[in-house]
Protein backbone atom coordinates (compact mmCIF):
# COMPACT_ATOMS: atom_id res chain seq x y z
CA UNK A 1 0.00 0.00 0.00
CA UNK A 2 1.39 3.47 -0.95
CA UNK A 3 2.43 5.80 1.61
CA UNK A 4 0.32 9.10 1.94
CA UNK A 5 2.98 12.11 1.65
CA UNK A 6 1.85 15.24 3.06
CA UNK A 7 2.18 18.39 1.17
CA UNK A 8 2.24 20.24 4.82
CA UNK A 9 5.73 22.32 5.97
CA UNK A 10 7.87 19.82 7.73
CA UNK A 11 7.60 20.94 11.60
CA UNK A 12 10.34 20.57 14.17
CA UNK A 13 9.83 19.12 17.58
CA UNK A 14 8.78 22.49 19.02
CA UNK A 15 6.14 22.65 16.14
CA UNK A 16 7.90 25.60 14.27
CA UNK A 17 8.19 25.39 10.68
CA UNK A 18 11.99 25.10 9.16
CA UNK A 19 11.72 25.95 5.35
CA UNK A 20 13.92 24.93 2.84
CA UNK A 21 16.86 27.11 1.66
CA UNK A 22 16.60 28.12 -1.52
CA UNK A 23 20.31 28.07 -2.97
CA UNK A 24 21.02 30.56 -6.53
CA UNK A 25 23.80 30.81 -8.76
CA UNK A 26 24.17 33.36 -10.73
CA UNK A 27 27.56 34.70 -12.94
CA UNK A 28 27.92 38.36 -12.17
CA UNK A 29 29.80 41.87 -12.38
CA UNK A 30 31.03 42.99 -9.19
CA UNK A 31 31.54 46.56 -8.60
CA UNK A 32 35.11 47.78 -6.71
CA UNK A 33 34.82 49.64 -3.24
CA UNK A 34 34.47 53.14 -5.20
CA UNK A 35 31.84 52.15 -7.37
CA UNK A 36 29.71 50.11 -4.65
CA UNK A 37 30.03 53.96 -2.76
CA UNK A 38 29.08 55.72 -5.83
CA UNK A 39 26.29 53.53 -6.33
CA UNK A 40 24.90 53.63 -2.85
CA UNK A 41 25.24 57.50 -2.73
CA UNK A 42 22.97 57.69 -6.19
CA UNK A 43 20.54 55.07 -4.65
CA UNK A 44 20.23 57.79 -1.60
CA UNK A 45 19.99 60.96 -3.42
CA UNK A 46 17.41 58.66 -5.41
CA UNK A 47 15.67 58.07 -2.59
CA UNK A 48 15.71 61.40 -1.01
CA UNK A 49 14.27 62.95 -4.00
CA UNK A 50 11.11 61.54 -4.32
CA UNK A 51 8.33 59.35 -2.19
CA UNK A 52 10.18 55.84 -2.27
CA UNK A 53 9.06 53.68 -0.02
CA UNK A 54 11.49 50.64 -0.36
CA UNK A 55 13.91 48.16 1.00
CA UNK A 56 17.35 48.90 0.02
CA UNK A 57 20.21 46.49 -1.05
CA UNK A 58 23.24 46.24 1.43
CA UNK A 59 26.49 47.82 -0.74
CA UNK A 60 27.92 44.16 -0.63
CA UNK A 61 25.22 42.83 -2.29
CA UNK A 62 25.14 45.31 -5.25
CA UNK A 63 26.23 43.27 -8.80
CA UNK A 64 25.32 43.12 -12.20
CA UNK A 65 23.75 39.86 -13.21
CA UNK A 66 25.00 38.45 -16.10
CA UNK A 67 23.48 34.98 -16.34
CA UNK A 68 20.81 33.36 -13.86
CA UNK A 69 21.84 29.77 -13.53
CA UNK A 70 18.76 28.63 -11.22
CA UNK A 71 17.63 27.97 -7.82
CA UNK A 72 17.53 24.80 -6.09
CA UNK A 73 17.32 23.50 -2.31
CA UNK A 74 20.91 22.51 -2.49
CA UNK A 75 23.89 23.65 -3.87
CA UNK A 76 24.23 22.30 -7.59
CA UNK A 77 28.03 21.71 -7.62
CA UNK A 78 27.27 19.66 -10.94
CA UNK A 79 26.21 23.30 -12.48
CA UNK A 80 28.77 25.24 -10.57
CA UNK A 81 31.67 22.71 -12.10
CA UNK A 82 29.97 23.07 -15.71
CA UNK A 83 29.40 27.45 -15.62
CA UNK A 84 33.43 26.98 -13.89
CA UNK A 85 34.59 25.52 -17.24
CA UNK A 86 32.19 27.37 -19.23
CA UNK A 87 33.51 30.49 -18.05
CA UNK A 88 36.98 29.38 -18.40
CA UNK A 89 36.95 29.43 -22.01
CA UNK A 90 35.44 32.91 -22.46
CA UNK A 91 37.88 35.52 -23.55
CA UNK A 92 36.76 39.20 -23.42
CA UNK A 93 38.47 42.56 -23.20
CA UNK A 94 37.86 44.74 -20.25
CA UNK A 95 35.50 47.59 -21.48
CA UNK A 96 33.92 50.50 -19.39
CA UNK A 97 29.90 50.78 -17.98
CA UNK A 98 28.59 54.19 -17.40
CA UNK A 99 25.23 53.77 -14.99
CA UNK A 100 23.51 57.16 -15.65
CA UNK A 101 19.64 56.36 -15.34
CA UNK A 102 17.49 55.32 -11.92
CA UNK A 103 14.47 53.35 -13.01
CA UNK A 104 12.37 50.32 -11.99
CA UNK A 105 11.05 47.29 -13.06
CA UNK A 106 7.71 45.37 -12.43
CA UNK A 107 7.37 42.55 -9.96
CA UNK A 108 6.04 41.99 -6.82
CA UNK A 109 8.28 43.20 -5.05
CA UNK A 110 9.61 45.60 -7.41
CA UNK A 111 13.16 46.07 -8.13
CA UNK A 112 14.69 49.70 -8.04
CA UNK A 113 17.86 49.92 -10.61
CA UNK A 114 20.33 51.81 -11.76
CA UNK A 115 20.87 51.39 -15.77
CA UNK A 116 22.88 52.41 -18.43
CA UNK A 117 21.62 54.43 -21.34
CA UNK A 118 24.30 53.06 -24.14
CA UNK A 119 25.34 49.03 -23.05
CA UNK A 120 28.88 48.87 -24.56
CA UNK A 121 29.50 46.58 -27.06
CA UNK A 122 31.87 44.47 -24.70
CA UNK A 123 29.31 44.06 -21.81
CA UNK A 124 26.91 42.61 -24.77
CA UNK A 125 29.78 40.82 -26.22
CA UNK A 126 30.95 39.45 -22.88
CA UNK A 127 26.69 38.00 -22.35
CA UNK A 128 26.83 36.44 -25.81
CA UNK A 129 29.82 34.65 -25.24
CA UNK A 130 29.28 33.25 -21.68
CA UNK A 131 25.60 32.18 -22.79
CA UNK A 132 26.98 30.46 -25.52
CA UNK A 133 29.31 29.14 -23.48
CA UNK A 134 26.64 27.74 -20.99
CA UNK A 135 24.77 26.22 -23.32
CA UNK A 136 27.15 24.28 -24.67
CA UNK A 137 28.03 23.00 -21.65
CA UNK A 138 24.79 21.77 -20.98
CA UNK A 139 23.77 24.55 -18.16
CA UNK A 140 21.55 26.79 -20.36
CA UNK A 141 18.29 25.99 -19.14
CA UNK A 142 17.57 29.06 -16.89
CA UNK A 143 19.39 31.44 -19.04
CA UNK A 144 17.45 34.36 -20.37
CA UNK A 145 16.98 35.31 -24.40
CA UNK A 146 17.36 38.87 -23.33
CA UNK A 147 19.38 40.98 -21.54
CA UNK A 148 19.01 44.21 -19.91
CA UNK A 149 21.94 45.48 -17.72
CA UNK A 150 21.21 46.96 -14.17
CA UNK A 151 22.38 47.08 -10.54
CA UNK A 152 19.73 46.48 -8.24
CA UNK A 153 19.67 49.10 -4.96
CA UNK A 154 16.32 48.37 -3.17
CA UNK A 155 12.98 46.51 -3.89
CA UNK A 156 9.92 49.12 -3.52
CA UNK A 157 6.97 48.90 -1.29
CA UNK A 158 3.97 50.76 -3.32
CA UNK A 159 3.80 52.39 -6.99
CA UNK A 160 6.90 52.46 -9.09
CA UNK A 161 9.67 55.25 -8.76
CA UNK A 162 9.63 57.50 -11.83
CA UNK A 163 13.10 56.89 -14.72
CA UNK A 164 15.38 59.68 -13.72
CA UNK A 165 18.99 60.53 -14.58
CA UNK A 166 21.47 60.24 -12.10
CA UNK A 167 25.06 61.70 -12.09
CA UNK A 168 27.08 59.00 -14.31
CA UNK A 169 29.01 56.73 -12.88
CA UNK A 170 31.88 55.20 -14.54
CA UNK A 171 32.73 51.54 -14.15
CA UNK A 172 35.84 50.20 -15.25
CA UNK A 173 34.92 46.40 -15.58
CA UNK A 174 37.90 44.39 -15.87
CA UNK A 175 36.47 40.58 -14.49
CA UNK A 176 33.34 39.02 -13.08
CA UNK A 177 32.77 35.86 -10.80
CA UNK A 178 30.20 33.03 -10.43
CA UNK A 179 28.27 33.38 -7.34
CA UNK A 180 26.54 31.31 -4.59
CA UNK A 181 23.70 32.70 -2.37
CA UNK A 182 21.14 31.78 -0.14
CA UNK A 183 17.67 33.60 -1.11
CA UNK A 184 17.05 35.92 1.71
CA UNK A 185 20.36 35.15 3.27
CA UNK A 186 23.90 37.03 3.79
CA UNK A 187 26.64 37.68 1.36
CA UNK A 188 27.79 36.22 -1.64
CA UNK A 189 29.86 33.31 -1.70
CA UNK A 190 32.01 33.57 -4.26
CA UNK A 191 32.74 30.56 -6.52
CA UNK A 192 34.98 31.16 -8.66
CA UNK A 193 36.51 34.66 -10.71
CA UNK A 194 37.73 35.18 -14.36
CA UNK A 195 39.55 38.54 -15.31
CA UNK A 196 39.14 39.90 -18.85
CA UNK A 197 42.55 41.03 -20.95
CA UNK A 198 43.20 43.14 -23.24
Amino acid sequence: MPRHVSSSPQLDLLGGNHPQPTHRLFLALLPGEAVARRIEAAAAAVAASQPLRARMVRPARYHLTLHFLGDSPMRREDVARAAMAAASQVRAEPFELVLDTASAFHGREPPCVLRCTESPAGLQALWKDLRLALVRAGVGGHLSPQFTPHVTYAYAHGALPPTVPIEPIAWWVDGFALLHSIVGGGAYQMLDAWRLQP
